[in-house]
């Protein structure tokens, strides 16, 4: 089978781009990319978005970057699926090469969210949600994942600030992460003293929504060129799948059955099991979900993703490293780009590049990003070639 090596990587700081155009973001992340990847030129380009046609009004961003991004006239489109845009348009680019359709594909996740004032701007992401049977009714992202997180607490009988674990971790790891919104350590009694978005969710158990921009230059193993001068790192196995988009439709409404069956996917083509990965690059749109997510996948018992957070467990020298680059918490959520970012963090770990924050001896990845809570899953599994 035809082995996809990631070549290049390339991102901006997730953050407030008031002077940055979705554009010249994009372009700024596209051309890191290229460069890193030795100078490859792709045959298509494939880009994770969410809001730029109702926040930034452009549509068409194929066209949009490969004229800005000086790629002649390639094939290029879209991808929209929600928060999982970015993972979208990446297993769109191992398939485009999988089947022979590509030879070498860049994948840029995209998202301007600070086009608008951020009232106007939260309204148009409730549109992952069920628009008639959530949205109107009044529903938000957050006080959905604010619903889901009391019933967790009710259901394992904790307190407000059980899942306090996952936004010390995260916020300890962006310390050392140049690329993130917020680099500055979180303790415990601050974590205590946030103000409230939607009760029990504080402003630390919600991730904030960002610009940024990020890219992947994929490509064939032979393809590489001479005296390439990273780690060769291949995706081994991509998975993808869906739920009920209103989460009152679901069967099993407090577990990510689509992330368990997208990951079992990709980990199963990667002809690994779970114990053999050495990072796991989660969605933490919500703490939450991060929660969930490792629970569903049978790497945490029910109820105990939380504890193991606070007993280090997943730090960066724990038994599972997550969120190794701050993750959605502390690095932001970029939303239809988070898919990507997640990839070029697990590449960076996996080339040892990761500084202060490097999993040591890390071989093999795992990367998931939800569109909704879990509506829509897409997972991949990444792995260092073995000198």
């Amino acid at each position: 089978m035809t082995e996809v090596v990631i070549a290049g990587i390339g991102q901006i700081p997730v953050g407030e781009h008031y002077t940055l155009s979705l554009r010249s973001m994009g372009v700024q992340a596209l051309t890191r990319a290229l460069k890193d990847s030795g100078g490859l030129k792709p045959d298509a380009l494939y880009i994770g978005n969410l809001l730029s046609s109702m926040i930034s009004h452009q549509s068409n961003l194929g066209a949009l970057f490969t004229d800005y991004g000086r790629l002649d006239s390639i094939e290029a489109f879209t991808t929209e699926a929600a928060g999982a845009s970015g993972a979208a348009a990446l297993r769109l680019g191992v398939l485009a090469i999988l089947s022979g359709q590509a030879d070498t594909v860049a994948v840029l996740g995209v998202e301007k969210w600070s086009d608008l004032v951020r009232a106007d701007a939260e309204a148009m992401i409730t549109q992952e949600l069920d628009y008639d049977y959530e949205s109107i009714p009044g529903l938000t992202s957050t006080s959905q994942a604010a619903l889901i997180q009391q019933r967790y607490l009710h259901e394992h009988d904790l307190e407000q600030n059980a899942l306090s674990g996952f936004a010390l971790l995260a916020h300890a790891n962006a310390v050392h992460n140049p690329f993130a919104f917020y680099r500055n350590p979180l303790t415990e009694e601050g974590y205590a003293r946030a103000g409230m978005l939607s009760d029990p969710i504080t402003i630390f158990d919600g991730a904030t929504y960002a610009d940024g921009a990020a890219a992947l230059v994929l490509t064939r193993r032979e393809l590489l060129p001479r005296g390439y001068a990273h780690p060769v790192i291949s995706v081994m196995g991509s998975g993808a799948s869906s739920d009920a988009l209103s989460w009152h439709d679901r069967t099993e409404p407090m577990s990510f059955t689509a992330a368990v069956r997208a990951i079992d996917q990709a980990v199963q083509q990667a002809g690994l099991s779970k114990e053999q990965i050495d990072l796991f690059e989660l969605d933490d749109a919500f703490s939450i979900y991060a929660a969930l997510t490792l629970e569903g996948v049978g790497l945490a018992d029910k109820g105990a993703a939380w504890k193991m957070a606070r007993d280090g467990e997943y730090n960066i020298g724990g038994r599972l490293p997550i969120l190794t680059m701050g993750g959605c918490l502390a690095r932001g959520n970029p939303i239809g780009a988070k898919g990507v970012y997640q990839v070029v963090e697990a590449v960076t770990q996996l080339r040892g590049a990761a500084g202060a924050n490097q999993v040591k001896g890390a071989r093999a990845a795992l990367s998931l990003a939800l569109g909704g809570p879990a509506s829509t899953a897409i997972a991949h599994v990444l792995k260092r070639e073995s000198e």
